[in-house]
């Protein structure tokens, strides 16, 4: 195998991207067009990045929202000042510091242009989605992942280096937008649906089902089989059924009154807040409680006689066995889903991508392209 670094084409030594340089609001995030283009070292690929999705980790990251100082919603914005004051020792999300400046973005798709030493050239040319928790710098330890963009640099760039064994060829007609829509969000969901082992007929409910997370895992348990009760607002709701919702609850609206007590098998939540009580109310005796966000407030209220008298099992969802992507790319080529793209925005315009995503104002994923 080779033992120096192949390239199809010439790439720059320079290129444009978002520096995240602090914990803090947007102008902690800094565009500029002369970061160094990195070097794929051993096993690792080069991309030149086409398009990359935005994600809540994304903020969390930049808010500090991690650090368990932080009590509030993610898109409590009269928080911000708080959370820029965050303890930067536990404000990354493995409960560590981060390390700045850091280049963020967890969603990539693009086209592998090099490849380090150990790594077959024919990769070079290839169109390819990233797994977004990287278990290569960690030596494949259970339970033990990096977050791309996070402990490493990501795809707010033109380029971004990573290991080949984690980068995944993808054969589908779906457009770079749409592609770039799948590592996280969908990752996420599928994790969570795997955990829980959702089945065939079974009652499903779904919190924020018109994010990214949300809309994936109403696709992903319809592709399951699952009846489906999704949480979103109103003028969300006939696009989350044209996703594969049986049924669509205002968010806001009692669970209780509308589905009654224990009538949902698996909760799937990527909120808690206020509402985590009335989440465990409608759950069956026995069923179980994933749980891979906590955008609407991180702190809830837990009868633990609820947990304990109804058998209830409790999934905080996070890491993923290998076989979640590697499924979920089989997913995507063999047309079983379908991408869910909200709106695209120019790299440079990521302070108003971010501000949209907050509003909540635009179902689907939202995805920045970075200039050619």
């Amino acid at each position: 195998m080779p033992k120096t670094p192949h390239t199809l084409s010439p790439v720059p030594s320079v290129m444009s991207g978002v520096l995240l340089v602090g914990h803090g609001g947007y102008d902690k995030l800094k565009f500029s067009d002369r970061i160094p283009v990195p070097k794929p070292g051993p096993g690792e690929v080069l991309i030149r990045v086409a398009a990359a999705g935005i994600n809540n980790t994304d903020i969390n990251t930049r808010i500090g929202w991690y650090s368990k100082r932080v009590r509030t919603a993610t898109a409590d914005v009269r928080s911000v000042g708080f959370m820029s004051s965050a303890d930067k020792d536990d404000a990354g999300w493995t409960g560590g510091a981060l390390s700045f400046p850091r280049i963020q973005g967890a969603d990539c798709c693009g086209y592998i242009v090099e490849v380090g030493a150990d790594v077959d050239p024919r990769r070079i040319g290839e169109r390819v989605i990233v797994r977004n928790l990287l278990r290569t710098y960690v030596g494949y330890r259970p339970w033990e992942c990096w977050t791309f963009g996070s402990e490493c640099d990501g795809a707010f760039a033109q380029y971004a280096k990573a290991p080949s064994r984690e980068t995944f060829k993808v054969n589908c007609g779906w457009s770079d937008v749409e592609l770039a829509t799948v590592p996280c969000a969908y990752s996420t969901a599928e994790g969570m649906l795997y955990r829980a082992d959702v089945k065939a007929r079974e009652n499903v409910l779904i919190t924020g089902a018109s994010g990214g997370v949300g809309s994936a895992a109403v696709q992903l348990a319809k592709r399951r089989g699952a009846k489906i009760t999704a949480i979103a607002s109103p003028t969300k709701a006939e696009q989350v059924r044209c996703l594969g919702a049986d049924r669509v609850v205002s968010r806001g609206e009692s669970l209780i009154k509308n589905l009654g007590t224990e009538s949902v098998d698996v909760v799937i939540d990527v909120a808690a807040g206020p509402s985590f009580p009335e989440l465990l109310e409608v759950l069956k005796r026995g069923g179980r409680y994933a749980v891979a966000g906590a955008i609407a407030g991180p702190v809830v209220e837990l009868d633990v006689r609820t947990l304990y008298l109804k058998d209830l099992t409790f999934l905080g969802c996070t890491f993923q066995e290998d076989v979640v992507f590697e499924n979920l790319v089989s997913y995507v080529e063999r047309g079983e889903i379908r991408p869910n793209v909200g709106k695209t925005y120019p790299l440079e315009n990521i302070t108003e991508a971010q501000q949209d995503f907050l509003s909540k104002n635009v179902c689907g994923k939202l995805v920045l392209v970075p200039p050619n």
